[in-house]
């Protein structure tokens, strides 16, 4: 199958590729590790991890590119359905386009994984999270958090929030294995069309 960008088009001229050092969590790795990629290749790896939206001097800042070169790169991203564009008063805001994403995420499900590895998978989160219900008896994990104040013992607490959080993911994760799951032909049909 083919392999695109991220972003599901061409790549921009200055997203050649560069070995990024080690993470780690010294000030002069993190130099080193911004100073090995190019300018737009930051702002794009900074645009992907927004868990809110950012103005683009935010994002200048995060990424040490001017705010002029912030906004070049976020307004390809928004070109490219990887951001959106949201006007608040004065300020114009980007934000990760949630719904391009998950397609993003199901055909990457559907190019990396087997049928029979997604049904797995999928057959895997039903039994942890139906193992959950029944050993902490609750049907939701925000009942498992707000369960957490009764109990004095920090093992059980963390046991209890760990689970919590690990539900809340997976409850994210089915519907993209799910669509993925319900559109393997159709996509995989597609790839064998393009390909």
């Amino acid at each position: 199958m083919s392999e695109k960008s991220d972003s599901g088009t061409a790549q921009h001229s200055d997203e050649q590729e560069q070995p990024t050092a080690p993470s780690e969590s010294s000030e002069r790795a993190d130099r080193s590790t911004r100073s090995s990629r190019t300018r737009g290749e930051r702002v794009r790896a900074a645009a992907w991890t927004l868990r809110e939206p950012r103005t683009a001097s935010w994002i200048a800042e995060e990424t040490e590119v001017s705010v002029k070169t912030a906004q070049k790169y976020l307004n390809q991203l928004v070109e490219d359905n990887v951001l959106l564009r949201v006007e608040q008063g004065e300020q114009t805001l980007y934000a990760l386009d949630q719904l391009m994403a998950s397609y993003r995420e199901v055909a990457t499900l559907q190019r990396e994984h087997t049928r029979e590895e997604l049904t797995t998978a999928l057959e895997s989160m039903r039994d942890r999270i139906t193992d959950w219900k029944a050993t902490y008896d609750v049907d939701q994990p925000g009942e498992l958090r707000s369960s957490l104040a009764a109990f004095d013992d920090e093992q059980e607490r963390e046991s209890r929030r760990e689970a919590a959080s690990e539900w809340e993911q997976l409850e994210t994760r089915l519907p993209l294995v799910q669509t993925a799951l319900r559109e393997y032909d159709w996509a995989t049909e597609r790839e064998t069309i393009t390909a």
